[in-house]
């Protein structure tokens, strides 16, 4: 009898899904709609997970997680559904070369359901732990240094982005697993900012990662890759998010604590400061550093933006098939915060890789 009430339950969720996951295909989300955000870390496979670490727009109520097939999640944010559109990303938590990836997302009843994946290297299912953020903008954003937009591709278009500038977003195909994204009049003279990109794909495991930048007055361009559960260039869909002085939580609801940063010389021991300060951004204004903590272990100090609760995601950057996850749940201590640590692996093996790393706070 309990297998079959999980079997049930499980159904009714991806009848939820299949139905909720049109609203995500249904276009660009430049139009108004109500503005929402939410993040959590997932350390249950059932239930409520830890209250210290999840905050979104809604008003009331809590994150709520079912467990679908082995390594399947359903992350339930109360209160925040929308008709379509949005982003989402998801960070895997784990001391093996495992990543996470999103299934798909989509309005249940008042609430906002994320499909949440799980695949250790080779392709495997993982019980990971997990850290996944949620948001929708909309409207402009007037301001000369601040940036914000999204985009999130489905596989074979733009099925939801966002640009802060209202300029039109763009995405072309370059060979099999190979994209070049055109953000407009999200310019800047140097480079600023901060990337994260997140497979979705709900038929196989997938995992994209930023594989170069380049920026001008007129716009961001950015290069997405993607590999199936080991070396191969795969085609699949994906998210994309750049902020530029907004958290990635919106750029709408930007709280009075946030910062990101690039690793752009993972061999350098350490701590040291990234350069352009662009990209080493920090709200109210200290310094971030990076140093080693091991072969293929980077620790991110955030300071003085430590408050509860928070969220930290991290991307890979550079060509080939490396990915980077967090080893262990980041720690906030006083007013700092510390990423203990980012693990880049290739294959199994650990190495020192480039890769972004933002964070955010509710407040």
């Amino acid at each position: 009898m309990r297998l079959l009430r999980t079997v049930v339950a499980r159904l009714l969720l991806v009848c939820a899904m299949v139905a909720a996951s049109a609203t995500t295909a249904a276009g660009a989300a430049n139009a108004a709609v109500p503005d929402v955000w939410g993040f959590a870390y997932v350390d249950t496979s059932s239930g409520v997970p830890n209250l210290s670490y999840q905050a979104g727009s809604w008003t009331s109520g809590a994150v709520t997680v079912t467990p679908g097939v082995p390594g399947e999640y359903f992350v339930r944010f109360p209160g925040i559904g929308i008709p379509k559109g949005g982003v989402a990303h998801v960070t895997a938590i784990s001391q093996a070369a495992e990543w996470c990836q999103i299934e798909k997302w989509g309005q249940v009843g008042t609430d906002e359901m994320v499909a949440v994946r799980c695949y250790r290297y080779g392709g495997g299912p993982a019980k990971a732990l997990f850290s996944i953020v949620f948001a929708s903008s909309s409207g402009a954003l007037f301001s000369a240094s601040q940036a914000y937009g999204y985009v999130f591709w489905d596989g074979a278009s733009i099925a939801s982005d966002y640009n802060s500038s209202l300029a039109a977003n763009s995405v072309f195909h370059n060979a099999t697993g190979d994209w070049t994204v055109w953000l407009p009049g999200l310019g800047s003279s140097v480079q600023a900012g901060n990337i994260q990109v997140t497979a979705v794909d709900s038929g196989q495991p997938a995992r994209c990662k930023v594989g170069a930048w380049s920026w001008a007055a007129s716009g961001q361009k950015i290069q997405v890759l993607c590999h199936d559960a080991t070396t191969t260039p795969l085609d699949t869909g994906w998210t994309l998010t750049y902020q530029r002085e907004r958290a990635i939580t919106g750029a709408f609801a930007p709280p009075k604590y946030f910062a990101y940063t690039f690793d752009t010389t993972p061999a350098n021991p350490g701590p040291y400061a990234p350069l352009p300060t662009g990209i080493n951004f920090n709200y109210p204004g200290a310094v971030n550093t990076v140093q080693s903590a091991g072969t293929g272990l980077r620790l991110v100090t955030f300071p003085k933006v430590g408050t509860l609760p928070n969220n930290v995601q991290v991307t890979a950057y550079g060509q080939g098939p490396a990915f980077c996850n967090l080893l262990t749940l980041w720690t906030t201590s006083g007013s700092d915060v510390y990423v203990r640590d980012v693990v880049c692996y290739n294959g199994t093996t650990a190495l020192g890789q480039p890769s972004l790393v933002t964070y955010t706070s509710k407040y």
